[in-house]
């Protein structure tokens, strides 16, 4: 599904050059919750803005469904984000004068596909029903909880029913109750709709809800992590690797 080869990226710093990846290498298969870890500075967030296209970089290849994203153009890279990625950001991102309803069919729209437009608000009602929020679909982002706009953000990335959902610390504004109700809706993306996540988290709670974690540190790959199938136990190793990192 997603394959990430010797990926290298660099920042000009007046005219000095940090290298942030160092030749990252990973894969995400499709249907896996993969949440990648580390502490600030590591490139997790520069590893996710390069994935999501939104910066280039330097050398190395990024593999989408068999397409190689460096490849494209920037209209076909335009339409690759709107139509086979999806985005959770950790400040919503929800526009405040669209209804709940309205802002996640918004991708439909956008993507101008007659067929998709057409099926939006159908699409929309099931999404709603699936994470729970029907019954704000006609409130705006002002009148509902930082969990139920996390949660549209959520219905509004899968709503193009995108190739791969890519999450950028999804919790991290939202207190324990709230960030939990979003990482449900994560787990019943996976298990209702087959999605593929790749989230990028400082959050060991809602990394042990994933299959496999990636720890990253300087750049590079520190670690790879799978869930043995016990969600307290996963977060129990998860923190004791985070907290080898610092050794």
């Amino acid at each position: 599904m997603l394959k990430v080869e010797e990926l290298r990226k660099s920042y000009l710093v007046g005219k000095k050059s940090y290298e942030v990846l160092k030749g990252i290498s990973l894969e995400v298969k499709k249907g896996e919750f993969v949440a990648v870890m580390g502490p600030s500075g590591s490139g997790k967030s520069t590893l996710l803005n390069c994935i999501s296209c939104y910066i280039g970089y330097e050398a190395g290849t990024i593999t989408l469904d068999g397409h190689k994203i460096d490849t494209l153009g920037q209209e076909q890279l335009a339409a690759m984000r709107n139509r086979q990625m999806g985005f959770v950001f950790q400040d919503f991102m929800l526009l405040d004068g669209l209804t709940v309803k309205n802002n996640i069919v918004l991708p439909a729209v956008i993507s101008e596909e007659k067929e998709l437009i057409e099926a939006a608000e159908q699409k929309a009602k099931k999404l709603c029903e699936t994470f729970g929020i029907s019954h704000i679909m006609d409130k705006y982002p002002a009148e509902i909880s930082g969990g139920e706009k996390q949660r549209v953000a959520v219905a509004r990335a899968l709503m193009n029913d995108p190739l791969i959902l890519l999450a950028d610390e999804p919790t991290g504004n939202l207190d324990s109750k709230s960030g939990r109700s979003v990482i449900d809706a994560f787990v019943m993306a996976k298990e209702k709709l087959h999605t593929t996540i790749f989230m990028v988290t400082h959050d060991s709670f809602a990394a042990s809800f994933s299959d496999r974690a990636i720890l990253l540190q300087d750049g590079m790959v520190f670690r790879e992590m799978e869930n043995p199938g016990d969600r307290t136990t996963f977060q129990d190793e998860l923190l004791a690797g985070i907290g080898s990192m610092n050794r």
